[in-house]
């Protein structure tokens, strides 16, 4: 009777401490939100509350726009900051999502990383690759996660290629990937003017759609190629609306050359509709997604074309990038090399866009020597 009362103790306390341990599993990761310019804020601000995070804090320099955005979103004004280091060491985040300009991910990085804070940024990681070396260096010597987050990252098309290229050997040997990603301009589809200030700006932007567009098909062809090294790299930029954007480009093709295959990234403000869309050629068939959900794809075994519809019922894939990142910190995920959102993939995109800016300006191809 002893032994049996002791076993159902045992028991009851190995229940109690799974309890325990899940609870503490699930306690909200403490965020932060720094700057707030970026139009893709509503992404975290207008997100339900699911019990992964708690805002805790947000650093925004332009006060006006801080007591806006906390109206709209019914956060308290005590939680806002013009000082970044203030913020963090008055709310003690775990993480931070950065909704400035692509300028300021650098100073991001630099005040989170020492205080071992991870981070997400907006695409791309950073202007170019001065920063984004120095983004890397803080982030390993600090061991912290540092993502970027790409719409086309949620899509389940993009997993399902993915999938289809690199597990099922669906298109055998990739010899030409062509990615279209634009739309009518930011002007055009109402960005407020405060995002417009930064994003048509070449410093604090890097450049117009070159950058804000070009970014998409470098990351998805790098991690289309498992992180395989471009050998060079052939941009041409135009500036189709001066009077719109004077100091940034509007357009931009952008071929990226590859040991066995080419990529053809088509960025542009200047499409008549939005698209976000890829072609993948390979030896043995091809895969050409129309949007987020479908897709249609032949190989030589198929008589015709077929059309796919794919939701996350089918493959594998977060269409909420913060449930994302809060997995990757709660380490239930482990960021595959070269991911979409991974720190590997997105170096090599910094690395690609100042090749093709460099190209654009001189007209030239530029090898890339590493």
């Amino acid at each position: 009777m002893k032994t049996e009362r002791n076993s159902k103790f045992f028991f009851l306390l190995l229940a109690v401490l799974i309890s325990f341990q899940g609870a503490v599993a699930q306690k909200p990761i403490r965020l932060a939100v720094a700057g707030m310019t970026h139009g893709h804020i509503a992404f975290i601000m207008g997100r339900p509350d699911k019990g992964d995070f708690q805002l805790v804090g947000f650093y925004e320099p332009n006060h006006e726009l801080a007591l806006k955005l906390s109206e709209r979103y019914k956060f308290s004004p005590d939680l806002i900051y013009s000082d970044l280091a203030k913020m963090l060491d008055a709310v003690k985040p775990e993480a931070v999502v950065a909704f400035g300009s692509i300028f300021d991910h650098l100073a991001v990085v630099e005040a989170c990383a020492p205080r071992g804070i991870h981070v997400m940024v907006e695409k791309p990681l950073a202007v170019n690759m001065k920063h984004a070396t120095r983004m890397a260096e803080l982030a390993q010597k600090n061991k912290i996660h540092l993502l970027t987050d790409y719409e086309t990252s949620w899509y389940p098309t993009t997993a399902k290629s993915l999938k289809m290229v690199n597990d099922e050997d669906f298109v055998g040997t990739m010899r030409k990937v062509v990615i279209h990603d634009g739309h009518q301009g930011p002007k055009e589809i109402g960005c407020d003017k405060v995002f417009l200030d930064w994003l048509t700006d070449p410093v604090l932007n890097g450049g117009g759609a070159i950058v804000d567009f070009g970014c998409y098909g470098a990351n998805l062809m790098t991690a289309l190629t498992k992180g395989e090294k471009a050998v060079s790299v052939t941009a041409v930029s135009r500036q189709f609306k001066p009077e719109v954007y004077p100091k940034v480009d509007d357009d931009a093709t952008i071929i990226v050359a590859y040991p066995q295959s080419q990529c053809i990234i088509q960025a542009s403000w200047n499409w008549p509709f939005s698209r976000k869309d890829m072609e993948i050629y390979g030896d043995k068939g091809n895969i050409l997604t129309i949007d987020n959900h479908d897709m249609r794809i032949r190989d030589k075994g198929m008589a015709a074309e077929k059309t796919e519809h794919i939701t996350s019922s089918d493959v594998a894939v977060y269409e909420d990038p913060f449930a994302y990142f809060a997995d990757v910190l709660h380490g239930k995920i482990t960021l595959p090399p070269f991911g979409l959102y991974s720190l590997e993939n997105n170096v090599q995109v910094v690395k690609i866009l100042d090749a093709a800016r460099e190209s654009a300006k001189t007209g030239k191809t530029v090898f890339l020597n590493d």
